[in-house]
């Protein structure tokens, strides 16, 4: 499985961009998928998850501003991102890892992921 991030950009705050993500082949029943954050020097961060059942949860630092969603039809990801903040900029990698789940934030648990795409918010 393969996955390729696209969509990202330079915006200013308040701003929005739509983050996408294509997976070569139908991934949906038997991966989780996740959008995470990786800013140079931190860990990576898990912003949203979203599973089979289109159960979907986020990082408190985005809740409201950011929606996670997928094409039932399409193994495309999405990640709609609203009112930027500076703090938002990084880059933002989609990633899945195959049933049963423990923690969707945990990047050492996904062993599929894209090449990340640049989200920068100026100020």
């Amino acid at each position: 499985v393969q996955v390729v991030e696209s969509g990202g950009g330079l915006v200013q705050a308040g701003g929005s961009l739509r983050l996408s993500c294509v997976a070569s082949e139908d991934i949906w029943n038997d991966y989780y998928v996740a959008w995470f954050r990786h800013v140079p020097g931190k860990g990576r961060e898990g912003v949203a998850g979203i599973d089979t059942l289109f159960t979907k949860v986020y990082a408190d630092s985005v809740k409201g501003r950011f929606t996670i969603s997928r094409d039932a039809s399409a193994n495309i990801l999405y990640l709609q991102m609203n009112s930027l903040k500076p703090d938002d900029t990084a880059m933002y990698y989609c990633a899945a890892q195959r049933y049963p789940i423990w923690r969707w934030d945990d990047p050492a648990r996904f062993n599929v992921w894209g090449q990340g795409t640049q989200v920068t918010v100026s100020s």
